[in-house]
């Protein structure tokens, strides 16, 4: 505005007062015509456009085009025809004000520029909302694309913009624009990162929208909601949000379940502790006890027929048990819960099925289940969990074992 009033303050002084005032009152008069009939072709164009548009897309069976109107693509394109028009009338209405025209024109020409932005912001939103339609796009990073070149797309426009401003061509903007390079990288450092992260997370599969992942460093532990080009959002599983940046999943470890989910079941994988006082050879008596039990009759009959041909064979002295081959109390409880986990109806018996004794602790002897469950939705699969070792902690006394346990107040009554 300064300079524009300096333009006309010198306008005035060097020409004559009357002549001045009817030119000036001229342009006043053909610029308020002007601005009247831009309006009048901005209002025209708009409505004429979007009416076309709305009546297309309801006839059409795409989606697409609703999601251009609801981007306001439309109302975007319809101001190019008024920009077109004012280009062509600011000569005409600054004929007699040179100064002012070249003023207008770099102005008109500044809003084209922001715009043609405007309109590639209205279809690049349109196309990201339309992938995330598409089945085979609907879990990829789209907007991390759509945000790289949008950002393409503003440092273009700011360029041409100030090559217009200060009338300085577009080759001698980037031969400075060189110089300062490494400010600018310092400054979009998190941009260049997540650009580089989006790319390599896209390329390698590694997470995807609608994944279920852990990330212990940044306390994550849901879906995936969004991935775009600096942070991807996970909502846990209390229903918070958070952010994690999109550089963070290429440089730090974390867990994707994705491979539990497409698989055909979840993994079980829990252990019972048992005193280690409580492990004993079986006797006679203690064998034909547990016979009784279903699951493992034939197993022990089986098991004590071998054990009983081998040491007939061998001449074993069988006055201590700890002659020779003997059942277990612990060995036949780690038989039982296999057979036990195979029977059950929830678990996957195509997968693997186990019972293992791991090393002995301070506290006891885990046994381990290892198995997994048919189900593999969160609320399901700890239920078929509780069930499984609801049964076999009530089973271990049976086995005449105990289960590790710290003592608490009432161990010390007396």
């Amino acid at each position: 505005m300064e300079q524009i009033s300096h333009l006309l303050y010198d306008y005035l002084i060097s020409v004559g007062t009357t002549e001045t005032v009817a030119k000036f009152s001229n342009m006043f008069a053909l610029l308020i015509a002007a601005i009247i009939i831009l309006f009048i072709i901005d209002y025209l164009s708009r409505k004429l456009l979007i009416k076309f548009f709305n009546q297309f897309s309801k006839k059409s069976k795409t989606q697409f085009d609703d999601l251009l109107v609801s981007n306001k693509a439309p109302r975007n394109i319809a101001h190019i025809l008024p920009l077109i028009f004012a280009l062509e009338l600011v000569p005409t209405v600054f004929i007699d004000f040179p100064q002012f025209e070249v003023i207008l024109e770099k102005g008109v020409q500044v809003f084209g520029i922001i715009l043609s932005l405007w309109i590639v912001r209205s279809l690049l939103n349109t196309l990201k909302d339309y992938f995330k339609t598409l089945p085979q796009l609907k879990d990829k990073p789209i907007d991390s694309y759509i945000q790289v070149f949008m950002i393409f797309a503003w440092v273009a426009g700011f360029m041409f913009a100030f090559a217009i401003i200060t009338g300085i061509s577009i080759l001698s903007f980037f031969t400075a624009l060189g110089a300062v390079s490494a400010v600018i990288i310092l400054v979009f450092k998190d941009t260049i990162l997540g650009f580089v992260a989006s790319i390599q997370v896209s390329i390698n599969d590694m997470v995807r929208i609608g994944d279920w992942i852990t990330f212990e460093k940044y306390g994550a532990d849901g879906d995936v909601i969004e991935i775009n080009l600096a942070t991807v959002k996970v909502q846990n599983f209390d229903k918070t949000i958070t952010t994690i940046p999109t550089y963070a999943l290429i440089s730090d470890s974390f867990k994707n379940w994705r491979g539990m989910e497409n698989s055909d079941g979840r993994r079980i994988k829990r252990a019972v502790i048992i005193k280690q006082d409580s492990i004993k050879f079986l006797s006679q008596n203690d064998i034909e006890k547990l016979s009784k039990i279903d699951l493992i009759a034939s197993y022990i009959k089986a098991r004590q027929n071998d054990i009983t041909t081998h040491n007939q064979e061998n001449n074993i002295n069988k006055e201590l048990s700890l002659n020779g081959r003997n059942l277990t109390n612990v060995g036949v409880f780690r038989k039982y819960i296999e057979e036990y986990v195979k029977n059950h109806s929830a678990i996957n018996e195509n997968m693997m099925i186990m019972a293992r004794q791991l090393a002995p602790t301070s506290q006891g002897v885990p046994i381990e289940v290892y198995a997994f469950s048919k189900d593999k939705r969160w609320e399901n699969y700890e239920y078929i969990m509780a069930d499984i070792f609801d049964h076999l902690l009530s089973s271990v006394t049976y086995f005449d074992l105990e289960l590790f346990e710290l003592p608490s107040s009432t161990s010390f009554k007396v």
